[in-house]
């Protein structure tokens, strides 16, 4: 089936945005110590979905932060795609995106902007009671995270975290569950040590694996591409050449530079050595503070925020604001293939390689991982791994 090369570049810009805002988000949250996964994904929609019911300054502050192009419509609609085109049931691997709005009920909603949002997003409106029970409204919200990421995101919205002021909450939940296109064979798999500092070593299982990897060094850093099934995504590790390099390498870690060191990848022979994890944090991050800090204040503001495009009521004090925005990952990699999710709510060698010396990549200090669409270049997941033996 050809794809619209209209449609294809523009999945490849709203990629782009997703991406220079997810660095921009993790150059933040890169100071929370131990191991970390965020969904550039995730977050982009939930909020893409927010942005296209603001207006004025709000949407000025959200489309600048966001680094969108286009008009809301243009990006809603795209977004939609993007989400149906990574969801398509052909590929030889499990993605789920599902997206909702809860709303306090009682308000005159926007029939246009629900429409748009229903039509681009699949993204029914739940209207539920925060105003005499926030709670219950809470375990609701979280019972359909829940359910959504295979019960994998569980407590996405803290206790406590929503009140009677609550007007609004968006919620994105992504699923992904894919096998290696070349698996790592489990007999292989062995303790070896994984420096966790320069003076600080753990032995940790080790997977193994000899094949033909895209490889790239570039100023101080390895990356290595490992397909999934099918070879629509790949996971991306990033290795500092220095133990004690990771700091360094967040640091300088934008867009342009993922796409230097993707630009560079070469298949060799390579012999692998990643160690088995899963980063599986107990609390949500509360982003709120964090996406204010980056530019977009005003949508959390109860006097100023413009969501006029969702709902429009006539006493100002009723005016829809986003109150939290909270977001939670778990990934899990092993000999078979990876497993993640995330939820947001605001509110083979060819014949003769044999002979070749391979190339080695041994990821045994802390490092960074992404998982990617390989058409449009989308950050599905991005984190870095500090210690394998923890979650």
């Amino acid at each position: 089936m050809s794809v619209d090369p209209r449609s294809a570049a523009a999945a490849a810009q709203l990629a782009r945005s997703s991406n220079a805002f997810g660095f921009d988000l993790y150059q933040r949250l890169r100071r929370t110590p131990g191991n970390l996964v965020v969904s550039p994904a995730s977050l982009t929609t939930a909020l893409a979905m927010t942005w296209g019911g603001a207006q004025g300054e709000t949407a000025a502050e959200m489309r600048k932060v966001l680094h969108l192009e286009g008009t809301a419509d243009d990006v809603m609609v795209t977004s939609g795609a993007l989400i149906r085109s990574l969801q398509d049931p052909a590929r030889p691997l499990i993605f789920r995106i599902a997206n909702q709005l809860f709303g306090e009920k009682g308000y005159k909603l926007v029939p246009a902007y629900l429409e748009k949002i229903r039509a681009a997003f699949g993204a029914p409106l739940e209207l539920l009671d925060f105003k005499t029970a926030p709670e219950p409204a809470r375990r609701h919200i979280n019972g359909w995270v829940e359910e959504k990421t295979e019960h994998r995101i569980k407590d996405l919205i803290p206790p406590g975290s929503l009140d009677g002021e609550t007007r609004l909450v968006l919620v994105n939940a992504i699923y992904f569950l894919g096998d290696w296109a070349m698996p790592f064979e489990p007999t292989s798999t062995r303790p070896a040590p994984f420096h966790l500092s320069v003076s600080e070593t753990k032995d940790v299982p080790t997977m193994h694996s000899l094949g033909g990897f895209r490889i790239a060094q570039k100023a101080g850093v390895t990356a290595l591409e490992i397909p999934y099934k099918g070879e629509s995504l790949s996971m991306l590790l990033l290795v500092p050449d220095a133990v004690d390099g990771l700091g360094a390498l967040e640091a300088s870690l934008d867009a342009q530079r993922l796409d230097a060191l993707t630009a560079a990848l070469k298949r060799e022979l390579v012999a692998v050595g990643i160690p088995k994890f899963e980063v599986n944090p107990s609390a949500s991050l509360s982003l709120g503070e964090d996406l204010k800090a980056l530019g977009m204040p005003l949508a959390f503001d109860h006097q100023k925020a413009d969501f006029t495009g969702i709902a429009n009521p006539p006493h100002p004090a009723d005016r829809l604001v986003i109150a939290k925005v909270f977001h939670k990952g778990f990934v899990r990699v092993d000999e078979k293939g990876t497993e993640a999710a995330a939820a947001t709510s605001i509110d083979a060698v060819r014949a003769g390689a044999a002979m070749m010396q391979p190339r080695r990549l041994l990821a045994d200090r802390p490092f960074l991982f992404l998982i990617r669409d390989n058409a449009s270049g989308l950050i599905v997941f991005l984190g870095r791994v500090s210690d394998p033996s923890r979650t």
